[in-house]
């Protein structure tokens, strides 16, 4: 995560900005833990987000604007997240140092596995290794985990939000905040290997943890706009409804059955990509996956989560956001909240984020 600015208190709330949307989360610290204040989600055009890029900023722009209005929220400060291309997420090993000579070396260290320049990046790490501070029992090496942004994408950010009067004063990266709100709502099990797997529009993120830390990620190009193409291909539609029809709605002349052996293919081509990063995940040790966790819009396409489970022979669900956050059913349609508790994953993880968290 990626500390901008420095502040001691008040609200943030956490901005998402997807492929096909932008997910806006706002939660209240309470003594159970937190409580959903607002949650609201605009769509966007295709193409106004490619990869991770923003290409249409104004569209944006004016989304957000439009999301603050309609939820009626003057808080200032953000929480919001970058990945793609522009993110290197990286485990290595390294001689034996403390921590505080390890932010001395980290950009020397980076630069043998940054494919960029070590100036042009924005570094953190987080050390993986468990040891005693005796210095007999210090290993020879340690492991980390290395995290570069490039300062680019950081900029892009910081400076969309400015424009709009806010205070950008988290950026994380989109597995992190997965992950953290994985590990506020369903806790750490001694021992657990669990998937994330973040499906969009365009892209897929995995990130693969090993007793609540990351110790694999990987992005793929695969995403819920290949199955829209499946569907338009075979029936010439648009995509607008290619995209309901994915989702269950059916429609005066195509029926969900008629779809179904579609979503069934594209699914094999998923679990197989899925399938891909898991073996490489295994070559490292001596590991398997226990359970897969799907979150993203696209984790609502028909059974996706029965597919994947057949396919990958591993059990896999969808992501309940909202789990162990409290709910004001006056507020709030459980129906609702329920639906849409896995697009709302990224927010969640970071509207939990304060300043100063290490990860």
């Amino acid at each position: 995560m990626l500390d901008l600015f420095s502040i001691k208190k008040g609200a943030l709330m956490a901005v998402d900005i997807g492929t096909d949307s932008i997910k806006l989360v706002n939660l209240k610290a309470v003594k159970s833990g937190y409580q959903l204040l607002n949650f609201g989600m605009i769509p966007l055009a295709p193409g106004t987000i490619v990869e991770g890029s923003i290409v249409e900023a104004e569209a944006v722009n004016e989304a957000i604007k439009n999301l603050l209005e309609l939820e009626k929220i003057n808080v200032k400060n953000v929480a919001t997240a970058v990945s793609g291309a522009s993110v290197v997420i990286k485990k290595i090993k390294v001689p034996y140092m403390s921590h505080e000579e390890l932010e001395d070396s980290i950009k020397f260290e980076a630069e043998h596995y940054i494919p960029y320049d070590i100036d042009e990046v924005n570094l953190d790490f987080h050390i993986l290794t468990k040891y005693e501070e005796k210095e007999e029992e210090r290993p020879e090496q340690i492991e980390i985990l290395l995290v570069a942004v490039k300062k680019d994408k950081v900029n892009e950010y910081v400076n969309l939000f400015s424009e709009l009067g806010l205070k950008p004063l988290i950026v994380d990266v989109d597995v992190f905040a997965i992950e953290n709100a994985y590990e506020y709502n369903y806790g750490i099990q001694e021992g657990e290997i669990v998937a994330l797997i973040d499906m969009g529009a365009g892209m897929t993120n995995i990130n693969i943890l090993e007793e609540g830390v990351t110790t694999f990620t990987r992005d793929i190009s695969f995403g819920g706009n290949n199955y829209n193409q499946a569907i338009r291909e075979e029936y010439n539609i648009s995509y607008q409804l290619a995209e309901r029809l994915k989702l269950g709605e059916e429609t005066e002349k195509i029926s969900t059955r008629d779809i179904i052996p579609l979503l069934m293919a594209s699914t094999e081509e998923f679990a197989d990509e899925i399938q891909k990063s898991f073996d490489f995940f295994k070559s490292t040790g001596d590991y398997r996956v226990d359970k897969v966790v799907l979150s993203g819009g696209c984790s609502k396409i028909i059974d996706l989560d029965k597919y994947l489970t057949k396919n990958l022979g591993i059990v896999t669900e969808i992501f309940d956001a909202f789990k162990n956050i409290s709910i004001d059913e006056k507020s709030f349609d459980p129906e609702y909240i329920q639906y849409i508790a896995p697009f709302a994953a990224v927010g969640v993880g970071l509207a939990l984020r304060r300043l100063g968290d290490n990860k």
